[in-house]
């Protein structure tokens, strides 16, 4: 009969980082290997539990034996198994043999190459006990762990020591061994709030058993939601946020301009809360919420500081007022409900105080030294044994940033300045115990040295965008230290042969692409992408990179660039038909019109002479190209005097005046949409000169015109896009 199973592997505490995503791989490998056996119905499902100690799954409707089945052996063909008699041959009647019967007892079928004999025979079910211990096995050394221990004097491996296992079929325990443990029905509920072994009764009860009995949640997504409510809860009535609001009821009381930087500030701290949700939620089994508080001259310190040292260190969850200012409280999340917390509470915040401690020593003892001061000691740091020190490296990045910072009219001097001093604070105490913190530390410390805000504000901002989705540089003081940053990484590391391999990117090439493609086409910028590249790579000496390095990082970028584009609504061939501009003589406008040319290639589709003139263009083009391949150029422009044809001088004239508004629609203008609007007026002059002109005529003259005709044509349209790349 069908009943629910339980399977439950008690551990020692095992990684929280990864708890959830073992649950859920545990609970699919158990499930589709039952499935595979035929032990489960059409509406069995999977639930996952997981707790610090535990990992277990619930399925609904599982049989306890397998259902018989006809199973089918197939046998030599009829050709090969009768000889010319009609008779058995030596094949047919081994195949019998190996079947345990006689040749008559075979049954003939017909398949894809014709007929053959087969051997069909009933295939009685097997109960559960006999495979259910194994499908456990089999699962656990599918899941995602890294690194496996053993324990004990036994040979089980497992990511942390198992002390229990459960296999119960509703109230029956199945029979079997796991990692060398014996099934059961018994379990073990909280560390402390719970005595002695807990039974389970029943399998449907597993969840009800441990909450009530043993003091645990045991799912991971109730238990996660009863902590977010409970934070939600304390954060309220303190008057703060613990999770990133909506909006910010404070914004009206206080200048917008402070306001908006202190959101800025809160909430990537907020949004770390959130991230500390499923950690915590994997640390403890029977939550309980406290507040505590610091003193309040650990304020004195960046919030960014403050909110690191509780998030990384204790798993305690910031606070922020309604005017996103960091508070001197926070909220902690304990295994242990206590009417009286007073004791965990005290104990947390004396840990938390010494943590701080060190947080505000680093901060005072690092601007005891100017940025520039340290910049000089970042050539007893390597970048990388094949490309020198850091300090070699923000060479590179401050003359790289001049030259773009010039081709988007930042101020030279702050530029400079701001590359020089963009990698010091690598050497501060700080960004040695928080690595996050690079270049926004720099800003805090370039503001106490002194340095313009617009220089401060650069070295913070040239590491944006850190993830995607992040926040871009908007200065364009910012958005060239950004590049140039990121240019010289892509130059250096790709152009010594350390590419991305698979989904390995140890040094975030991809991220680096991407951030590139990102600040070049959401900003705007008209630059010279292959250009920087090649500035880039002059700036190493001769031999270090790659020779061909840039052309190899353009086609990289792209290929970030693409799924970005489709990331944003755009199809395939619409994001191919623009690209396709790029491979010619446009590379300079490639970033900052991308977005309006795939925006007129949707408004073009729209139009009902899309398809005519799509597949018009790939007619043009396949003639072009087979008449290069053949030796034949076309002339440089059409001659009006060479047309002979009356639909050859109509689709001529059209395109003269074409080319009086098209260059300046699109080149001048950027009004790409509008430039496709009235290329499309060219569908029914095209449709007749291919209906009447043959291209490939033997007068020299004439054919050559006529392809400078269509040449013309094409180079119109590739002012937007290359249509004929679009399919119907």
């Amino acid at each position: 009969m069908p009943a629910s199973l339980l399977v439950e592997l008690r551990t020692e505490e095992l990684p929280p980082k990864s708890l959830k995503r073992l649950s859920e791989a545990l609970a699919q490998s158990v499930f589709e290997g039952l499935t595979g056996l035929g032990f489960l119905a059409a509406e069995s499902a999977a639930r996952p539990f997981a707790t610090p100690r535990r990992l277990a799954v619930l399925i609904t409707r599982v049989l306890d034996k397998q259902p018989d089945r006809m199973t089918e052996r197939k046998g030599p063909s009829v050709s090969a198994g009768l000889d010319a008699g009609g008779q058995p041959t030596q094949a047919l009647a081994g195949f019998a043999r190996s079947c345990g019967v006689e040749v008559a007892k075979l049954a003939r079928a017909q398949g894809d190459k014709g007929e053959h004999f087969v051997y069909r025979f009933k295939h009685k079910g097997e109960p559960l006990k006999n495979h259910l211990a194994g499908v456990v096995e089999a699962a656990l050394k599918k899941l995602p762990v890294a690194k496996l221990m053993r324990w004990g004097a036994g040979e089980a491996q497992f990511v942390r020591p198992v002390h229990g296992v459960i296999l119960l079929h509703g109230a029956k325990v199945v029979p079997g061994a796991v990692l060398g443990l014996k099934s059961g029905s018994k379990t073990l509920g909280h560390r402390f709030m719970s005595r002695g072994p807990i039974v389970i009764a029943h399998a449907d009860k597993y969840a009800d058993i441990l909450r009530k009995s043993g003091k645990v949640v045991a799912s991971f997504e109730e238990r996660r939601a009863a902590i977010a409510k409970q934070l939600r809860q304390s954060a309220v009535r303190q008057r703060a946020h613990v999770f990133p609001p909506h909006d910010w009821t404070g914004a009206g009381k206080t200048g917008d301009a402070e306001m908006a930087e202190r959101v800025l500030t809160a909430g990537p701290i907020l949004g770390a809360n959130e991230e500390l949700l499923d950690e915590v939620t994997a640390l403890v089994e029977w939550p309980a919420v406290y507040a505590g508080e610091f003193e309040r001259e650990f304020l004195d310190v960046p919030a960014q500081c403050i909110g690191l040292t509780m998030q990384k260190n204790q798993r305690y969850f910031a606070l922020m007022s309604e005017h996103a200012e960091l508070l001197p409280n926070y909220l902690l999340v304990s295994n242990l409900e206590t009417r009286n917390p007073a004791n965990i509470v005290r104990g947390n915040a004396r840990v938390l105080r010494a943590r701080l401690a060190d947080a505000k020593f680093f901060f005072e003892q690092d601007r005891k030294t100017k940025l520039a001061d340290r910049t000089p000691h970042l050539a007893n740091v390597v970048y990388h044994n094949k490309l020198g020190s850091q300090l070699e490296r923000v060479q590179r990045i401050q003359k790289l940033a001049v030259q773009i910072g010039q081709r988007l009219g930042a101020d030279e001097r702050l530029v400079e300045r701001a590359a020089y001093l963009c990698k010091a604070d690598l050497l501060t105490d700080m960004v040695g115990e928080f690595p996050e913190l690079q270049g926004l530390m720099g800003y805090y410390y370039a503001l106490h040295d002194g340095e313009p805000d617009a220089v401060a504000k650069a070295i913070a901002r040239h590491y944006q965008p850190r993830h995607a989705g992040d926040t871009l540089p908007n200065a364009p003081i910012d958005q060239a230290l950004a590049l140039a940053d990121r240019l010289d990484t892509l130059v250096g590391i790709y152009g010594i042969g350390l590419q991305p391999t698979g989904d390995k990117d140890p040094f975030g090439l991809r991220r680096a692409a991407l951030g590139v493609a990102r600040i070049l086409v959401e900003r705007g910028l008209a630059l010279d992408a292959m250009e920087l590249l090649q500035f880039a790579r002059g700036q190493f000496p001769d031999g270090v990179v790659a020779e061909g390095v840039a052309q190899d990082l353009y086609g990289f970028i792209l290929d970030r660039l693409r799924p970005y584009l489709r990331e944003r609504g755009f199809k395939p061939d619409e994001i191919e038909a623009v690209l396709a501009v790029y491979q010619g003589e446009q590379g300079d406008r490639l970033f900052s019109t991308v977005i309006p040319r795939l925006t007129a290639i949707q408004a073009f589709r729209r139009l009902p002479e899309w398809k005519a003139l799509s597949e018009a263009n790939k007619r043009i083009r396949n003639i072009l190209r087979q008449a290069r391949q053949n030796g034949i150029e076309p002339a440089s422009d059409a001659n009006p005097d060479l047309y002979t044809e009356t639909a050859e001088k109509a689709l001529g004239d059209a395109v003269l005046h074409m080319q009086q508004e098209v260059p300046v629609l699109c080149g001048q203008k950027g009004q790409y949409a509008e430039g496709l609007r009235r290329l499309a007026d060219l569908a029914s002059s095209l449709d007749l000169f291919f209906r009447d002109v043959m291209v490939m005529v033997d007068d020299q003259a004439i054919r050559g015109n006529r392809l400078a005709l269509l040449n013309q044509i094409r180079h119109l349209f590739l002012w937007i896009a290359d249509v004929s790349e679009l399919q119907g």
